[in-house]
């Protein structure tokens, strides 16, 4: 039982339009499908139908989806979410094109978060059967999937709480003012493998402060700096490295203003992973740790 990872990030934009030469020609992700007033796009390593949803008229995030192990595990985790006191309804299929049947819960941070088991499998770009390890023609950034997503929380312990003991996901990193009297600022939490499937750090209800896509190594990062470069797309910092994660990353925006991330490296989680705690003193290390320098605008901009 339980959750495996980030499925699909549906956000707003103000012209489809503009967005469509941000995440498919830059980027390079596929359309996977279009309906009125949305477009579906898929990364060429992405097996299911989609991973981004893009609406038209507005900013901002409308929801996040996870794709759980099992159809029962639906049943679990409503009935947590519940007993935490969450509202919650059911999905069924046809309410998100390509996915089933599902549990909508609305978080303690007033996020929309849905959880699934079934949604239409695609394949990627290069196959299952003797497959490449990269498209021959790839396309922009050419980014192979989404990787995770952070929000904001007025209270991050409590948000903590809830994905801990109503979705099983551990921290695997989490920010404090004092390691003698901790108030927690942010929280790092996997379900996977990797460092962080959500993230989340102080801030108001409801808000994205970004979600990101996986790059391969620091060089196929740079390239995609380059390609940023090359199409004047808005850069908000990077190329750096983290403190908290260890990844590579450059964070930028689409059109309309929503930041998004490219992020390479970081460690592997396991479940006996030992939670690594950063304290407020040493917050610019830990977002930028080369430069130890952080933009005001960096925890503001929000959409």
């Amino acid at each position: 039982m339980g959750v495996m990872r980030l499925g699909y990030v549906h956000v707003r934009v103000t012209d489809l339009d503009d967005a469509r030469k941000h995440y498919g020609d830059t980027l390079g992700m596929s359309v996977a499908a279009e309906t009125s007033g949305r477009v579906y796009y898929k990364a060429w390593d992405e097996y299911d139908h989609h991973s981004v949803v893009l609406e038209g008229g507005g900013v901002g995030l409308v929801k996040l989806g996870y794709k759980v192990s099992r159809s029962d595990d639906l049943d679990v985790f409503e009935k947590r979410s519940q007993q935490f006191g969450c509202v919650t309804e059911r999905m069924s299929q046809g309410d998100n094109l390509a996915v089933g049947d599902g549990v909508r819960i609305t978080l303690p941070s007033e996020h929309t978060l849905e959880l699934y088991h079934e949604i239409e499998y695609v394949g990627t770009e290069t196959g299952v059967l003797n497959p490449d390890p990269e498209p021959r023609h790839p396309r922009g950034v050419s980014v192979p999937h989404i990787d995770h997503a952070l929000v904001t929380t007025e209270d991050p312990e409590l948000l903590e709480r809830f994905f801990a003991e109503c979705l099983d996901f551990r921290p695997a990193e989490r920010l404090v003012t004092d390691p003698a009297q901790p108030e927690l600022l942010g929280s790092w939490m996997f379900c996977g493998n990797s460092p962080h499937d959500i993230a989340f750090v102080k801030g108001p209800n409801g808000k994205l402060h970004h979600f990101a896509y996986h790059l391969t190594d620091w060089s196929t990062l740079l390239r995609a700096g380059d390609l940023f470069a090359m199409d004047d797309v808005p850069v908000d910092i990077g190329p750096t490295r983290h403190g908290i994660t260890r990844g590579t990353t450059i964070y930028f925006f689409d059109p309309a203003g929503n930041r998004n991330e490219v992020f390479a490296g970081g460690y592997t989680t396991y479940e006996d992973f030992p939670t690594i705690t950063w304290t407020a003193d040493q917050l610019t290390k830990g977002i930028f740790y080369i430069g130890r320098e952080m933009k005001d605008t960096f925890l503001s901009t929000l959409t």
